[in-house]
């Protein structure tokens, strides 16, 4: 009975969740599930779709301009686990199906040293990033500015991806190389 009190309740509260991401302007295609997520600015260039399930801790972060087209795009049927950042000011898009593990990170941009040597105090450097569908990325992977991912590629735990992977290939290591070619 406690079980499934907290199922409704937990199911209650993914609701009010995506309820207020769509009052801020958020695009939300169907039914989503939403955890403890955080999304500090940018919520109306956010648009996720139909199935997809962002667990607690998970960070869409937006440094684009607050008005026009999503930055971050996130397909039918994606899990992306616990503290996982997501970080965009050009687009990020992860296609449908696939499955993102705990402390991941996204990134489609960098930062430069300004005039003054300061760290990140110069212009901001983004390319946009693809995850195809039916992916796998691991826990602790991070995949940086510029990468495409093909279809049902395995992005191993603890992988630093800076170059595209081929569909179907499995990568690993820092810098990720491929392990196993598509079959």
């Amino acid at each position: 009975m406690i079980r499934v009190f907290t199922r409704l309740l937990s199911g209650l509260v993914s609701r009010a969740r995506a309820m207020a991401l769509r009052m801020r302007g958020g695009r939300i295609e169907g039914s989503v599930w939403l955890r403890a997520i955080e999304i500090p600015r940018g919520h109306g260039r956010i648009a996720l779709s139909r199935g997809t399930a962002l667990d607690r801790g998970v960070t869409l972060l937006v440094s684009a301009p607050a008005r026009g087209a999503p930055v971050i795009l996130i397909g039918r049927g994606v899990y992306i686990n616990r503290h996982t950042i997501v970080d965009a000011s050009e687009r990020i898009e992860i296609g449908d199906d696939t499955m993102i593990g705990p402390f991941a990170y996204i990134t489609d941009h960098d930062h430069t040293h300004g005039d003054n040597g300061r760290p990140a105090s110069g212009e901001l450097r983004a390319r946009p990033v693809r995850i195809g569908a039916r992916c796998w990325i691991g826990a602790h992977a991070t995949v940086l500015k510029g990468v495409s991912i093909g279809e049902g590629a395995i992005v191993g735990a603890g992988a630093v991806v800076t170059k595209d992977v081929p569909a179907g290939a499995v990568v690993a290591g820092n810098p990720a190389r491929i392990i196993r070619a598509a079959i």
